[in-house]
């Protein structure tokens, strides 16, 4: 017994030969007090601290017959004896001791104090175990290192994120906004210290303009360990026409349009200029800045304008196509039809002469030739009345009117059909009955047939009656 306690006895006293002799025989006193115990367990468990933070260390005992217990340090240097201390080391404190428990906290834990710390009982024979405290050490610094602090879309950059003097080797990993990215990652070793570096290759576009990239530390001894660099990035021009007026609808001749060109992007574009694609500008296009205004279209503007911006990265542009309509068209006024319809008459008199100058806008004097006044009249109720570009209006309108008619004039034959054979019904049923002849008179009182024919007007009786005379 006195052999197993000797190597903590020098430390225990500190060194030197005085304090060793009252050690060794208070081990000697205790050991042959002990008594020869059995099925008595020694337990521990191991720590894991923070550097900085608290360690806590017990040694128990179960089924405890009052044995002595011991803790000692990786050196076997004793720190307590039952509730004494001989270890001079104020970090070192006494949490609880019993008979079946000794608990020792250790403050302020560094990286020197990792190792093993061995709990004794004494009993015949003597049972030893150990704890080991692991000192675990959170990244000194956490940096993120950008290559360019703005980049240009379309570009690859190159980032490093790294966490120093840690313990264990920490895991770096790479998000953008919320996306996880995966990056290369190298470890040095110095001494009993770690240092990570993380290299991430991104390509960059103007999407990723004032997303942050954050750099997360994955690591036992700290939680929620991040830095984070915004990114900047330059793009060309976002460009995009719209239509002011008409705001619905078709562009028509003779109607305005505006268009207005808008333009983002990093820096902010500063040239804006209007072109026609494969043409000249017309001369009545007006443009002010970002607008650009016809306010008489024709159908010689039909074609293809572009609006064009241009910053320090590049040029980009936005295209709007007009095509030009005609016209809406309306049904001509029922004095023009009898103009356009059927052939004009070759002989016209005065009051004709003197009533067209109204309509078609001309002066005509009353002894104009009669033979030539057709041909004038009718070429410009023409003019006036039909032009080439509502000539399929007017005929859609005209279709619709002959059609009109033609079922007015089918409803007037069906109504007097109707009529007809009203009346044609009332007539017969006035004129519906029995007739007799003359010859049926005095018939209708006789017995049998002969008797009616003899007593009928015109038979037999009446035919003695008529007597003739030849002379």
């Amino acid at each position: 017994m006195a052999g197993r306690a000797q190597p903590s006895g020098p430390a225990g006293s500190g060194g030197g030969a005085p304090g060793l002799l009252p050690l060794l025989l208070l081990l000697l006193c205790a050991a042959a007090i002990i008594p020869r115990g059995h099925g008595q367990n020694l337990v521990t468990e191991d720590v894991t601290v923070v550097e900085g933070d608290v360690a806590t260390i017990s040694c128990r005992v179960k089924n405890s017959d009052d044995s002595v217990i011991q803790l000692l340090n990786p050196n076997r240097q004793t720190i307590y004896f039952r509730d004494f201390r001989p270890l001079k080391d104020s970090r070192f404190q006494l949490v609880n001791f019993s008979n079946s428990e000794l608990r020792v906290s250790l403050t302020n834990v560094s990286i020197s104090d990792e190792g093993r710390y061995f709990c004794q009982l004494y009993t015949d024979p003597p049972q030893e175990i150990y704890t080991t405290i692991t000192v675990l050490v959170p990244p000194r610094n956490l940096v993120i290192d950008i290559e360019k602090e703005t980049a240009v879309e379309g570009e690859e950059i190159e980032l490093n994120c790294t966490a120093m003097a840690s313990r264990p080797a920490t895991t770096i990993r790479w998000f953008k906004g919320n996306k996880e990215l995966t990056g290369k990652s190298e470890v040095e070793r110095w001494s009993d210290m770690y240092t990570v570096t993380s290299q991430l290759l991104l390509k960059v576009g103007r999407e990723d303009d004032g997303v942050p990239v954050i750099c997360l530390v994955d690591h036992p001894a700290v939680k929620d360990l991040q830095t984070q660099r915004y990114l900047e990035v330059m793009y060309k021009p976002q460009v995009r026409v719209s239509q002011n007026y008409p705001m619905q609808g078709l562009t028509r001749e003779g109607e305005p349009l505006e268009l207005t060109c808008t333009a983002f992007g990093k820096p902010q574009p500063t040239d804006m200029r209007w072109l026609r694609v494969d043409d000249e500008m017309p001369q009545h296009v007006v443009v002010s800045g970002s607008n650009l205004l016809i306010s008489n279209l024709n159908k010689t503007d039909n074609g293809t304008y572009r609006c064009e911006a241009s910053n320090a990265v590049g040029k980009s542009h936005a295209d709007y196509m007009l095509f030009v309509y005609d016209p809406p068209t309306t049904i001509p006024p029922p004095t023009t039809t009898t103009t356009t319809t059927t052939t004009i008459p070759t002989t016209i008199t005065d009051t004709t002469a003197t009533t067209e100058p109204a309509v078609h806008g001309t002066s005509v004097p009353p002894t104009a030739s009669t033979e030539a006044l057709p041909t004038v009249q009718f070429s410009n109720a023409s003019l006036a009345f039909r032009p080439s570009d509502s000539r399929a209006g007017e005929d859609g309108a005209i279709r619709s009117v002959d059609h009109a008619v033609v079922g007015g004039v089918v409803a007037v034959v069906v109504f007097a059909m109707l009529c007809l054979l009203i009346i044609l019904g009332r007539y017969f049923a006035r004129h519906k009955g029995t007739y007799f002849t003359h010859e049926a008179k005095g018939a209708d009182d006789a017995a049998d047939a002969d008797t009616a024919i003899i007593n009928a007007e015109g038979g037999q009786n009446n035919s003695e009656e008529k007597k003739e005379y030849f002379i």
